[in-house]
């Protein structure tokens, strides 16, 4: 299947992870969108929002948006290991409720407000970042250090979710960003953890150090 991506977006790396774990080969089709390759007619066609990661299957089904592709690959791949899909997308209501739960604080606030603080810093050219919107990314990852109170992983659990590979994805561009994560001790922990059985971490952590250039770079 074609993946439609950049290395250094944390949404495809939580794609590439998810794939890795459900054992698909992805068929990797670089994107540059700063030369607007995503603006291109052939592009527009597979995806009008033209965002990407960008997914199309062998029989030509098109889906983006990274928490719907990785939803996707789990229950189509998955289908025949039961214990394999259980581990990574719980079928228990409840459960899964908390899954999505993360993915969507992942989305809509996490990954989010790092957006709001860092990518004016990055794409505007400000050299330094607003105060307030500093403090709520801080709010959110005080957020999700609350949620892995006790836990060993983002959704509970004594395995890790697709809800950990989107959030790894997300907390590896912070370290990335350069904000140091250690004050938040059950971050810092359940990050370093994760790292080291997470199928494709390794492309995740190299992936976000392109990202990182942005910082480097300037």
């Amino acid at each position: 299947m074609d993946f439609y991506y950049l290395p250094g977006s944390a949404p495809c790396r939580a794609v590439q992870m998810t794939a890795a774990a459900v054992g698909v080969e992805l068929n990797l089709k670089l994107t540059n969108l700063m030369a607007g390759e995503h603006m291109k007619p052939e592009f527009l066609k597979l995806n009008p929002q033209h965002c990407i990661p960008t997914l199309v299957d062998e029989d030509g089904f098109v889906l983006w948006e990274s928490r719907a592709i990785q939803i996707y690959l789990v229950e189509k791949y998955c289908a025949h290991d039961e214990t394999l899909a259980e581990r990574l997308y719980p079928q228990d209501p409840r459960r899964r409720a908390v899954v999505h739960q993360r993915l969507f604080f992942d989305v809509a606030v996490l990954y989010q407000r790092f957006a709001e603080y860092y990518y004016p810093q990055i794409f505007g050219k400000k050299v330094a970042g607003d105060p307030d919107r500093l403090r709520s990314m801080e709010q959110a990852l005080e957020f999700l250090n609350t949620f892995l109170e006790g836990e060993r992983f983002v959704a509970g659990g004594d395995d890790p979710t697709i809800a950990d590979f989107s959030i790894l994805a997300s907390i590896a561009t912070f370290e990335a960003a350069g904000y140091d994560l250690h004050r938040y001790e059950n971050i810092h922990r359940w990050y370093e953890r994760t790292s080291e059985i997470v199928p494709a971490a390794d492309k995740n952590l190299e992936g976000a150090k392109i990202f990182g250039r942005y910082f480097t770079d300037k």
